[in-house]
């Protein structure tokens, strides 16, 4: 690689940015992304435990979700959290100022359901929000961060979600972030921070990434994602739009969240379900599951659960990917992998038609020796050993994904398939 001076401009703000990994939140979390599942997307804000038991917000959804998380695999493969979302509160403070549960909906308490889902091995997250109110009208943490935090650790939560309504002004907004991950720390518990700073603050000016990875685990930059296909692939375009600036800022310890899992739900295809999971796992997204593990279809259950795809999202080297380039309504999406390995993803971006293909050329994954091709998704096939002159075709559904990996062949195994420098170059002529 040449000396810095002469790399592309692009070049230079991801060297720069990927040397600020040691700039982390200094608490020893999210080395790699979060994995577990969430309750907002299917379950909402439901506290009519007495017309609808079976979905409302209550201590008995989340143990099921925890039973189920261990009896049915999820944990085997990596998920580990159970997270409550908004609408767990009473409407009120107790006398001494602490949060507490709605006492009908979680009779024993937030610190015995704690106590439940460690006793399965796994954790559990919770919610609140920077202002004095939550998003759905439950009372905030705005002053009050310390005593949050501590009540928080008291009950053996491992996760907070830090949600950004009713925060004020923008000054504000940033204290409380800042102020609620100070007093996390404070607390000697180890608590997985995620944020939603950045979504807030980008509507009145550019996120500051570098202060935000200081201070959180992984981040919120775009809407709630909902269980449709538009929804998913505007989340898409706007990752992609401003990866030259959320990009840099993610790396262990921190992360770009594009929000939740609604694979096994209702509202995506099949194609569509294996988008989003390879997407995520090229975007070193979070794997936080919001869908209902009692009654998910088996085939969505077997995509949530691929172990090689998961690998990808779990790369120790913890580079988020990026769309390199666009032809004709294909997508062409690179990770670079720990050992010199690479990701590929061509999403079919058309929405009718039939599956169409894509020529892969061998520069199109960089292999300066032989590297051996593995079609990882929609299913897994073993595509045989290439080289620099290399061409595959590979055929892609209306708004579906292949997603391969590409690794070096046992006898140039010390050779790397690519060079950050090359990975620069291709962001740099996006």
């Amino acid at each position: 690689m040449g000396s810095p001076t002469s790399l592309p401009a692009t070049a230079l703000l991801w060297l720069s940015l990927w040397t600020a990994w040691a700039q982390a939140l200094d608490n020893g979390l999210a080395l790699t992304p979060t994995m577990g599942w969430l309750h907002w997307e299917r379950f909402l804000c439901n506290t009519n435990c007495d017309s609808d038991p079976h979905n409302c917000i209550s201590e008995q959804l989340f143990m099921q979700m925890a039973d189920l998380m261990v009896s049915e695999g999820w944990k085997n493969v990596g998920y580990q959290y159970v997270c409550i979302d908004d609408c767990w509160l009473a409407a009120t403070r107790d006398a001494q100022n602490r949060l507490q549960p709605d006492m009908k909906r979680f009779p024993s308490g937030i610190k015995k359901l704690a106590d439940y889902v460690h006793s399965k091995g796994l954790k559990l997250g919770i919610y609140q929000d920077v202002g004095k109110k939550t998003c759905a009208g439950f009372p905030g943490s705005f002053g009050f961060y310390e005593l949050d935090a501590q009540t928080f650790a008291d009950w053996g939560i491992d996760l907070l979600k830090f949600d950004g309504c009713n925060y004020g002004t923008l000054n504000l907004l940033a204290e409380g972030y800042r102020n609620m991950s100070l007093a996390l720390n404070k607390t000697g518990r180890s608590i997985v921070y995620s944020c939603e700073w950045p979504f807030y603050m980008k509507f009145f000016k550019q996120p500051n990434y570098t202060e935000i990875r200081e201070y959180c685990n992984h981040w919120r930059n775009f809407d709630d994602i909902y269980d449709s296909w538009n929804s998913l692939k505007t989340i898409l375009d706007w990752t992609a739009g401003h990866q030259d600036l959320i990009v840099p800022a993610a790396g262990p310890g921190g992360w770009n969240d594009p929000d939740m899992l609604v694979i096994g739900n209702f509202g995506l295809s099949w194609d569509q379900q294996v988008t989003q999971m390879a997407l995520w796992a090229i975007m070193a997204a979070p794997l936080l599951m919001s869908n209902d593990l009692r009654t998910i279809d088996p085939n969505s259950k077997a995509l949530l659960q691929n172990k090689e795809v998961i690998a990808i999202n779990q790369d120790p080297l913890g580079k988020q990917g990026y769309l390199e380039r666009k032809v004709e309504d294909f997508e062409l999406w690179k990770r670079p992998l720990s050992q010199g390995a690479l990701a590929v993803a061509v999403v079919n971006r058309r929405e009718i038609g039939s599956s169409r293909s894509f020529v892969l050329l061998g520069n199109d994954w960089a292999c300066k020796q032989k590297c051996v091709i593995t079609r990882l998704l929609p299913t897994h096939k073993d595509l045989g050993l290439h080289n620099c002159t290399s061409a595959i075709k590979v055929q892609v559904n209306p708004t579906g994904t292949v997603l391969l990996k590409l690794t070096a062949s046992e006898d140039t195994a010390h050779h790397k398939l690519f060079s950050e420098s090359d990975t620069w170059h291709s962001m740099d002529t996006l």
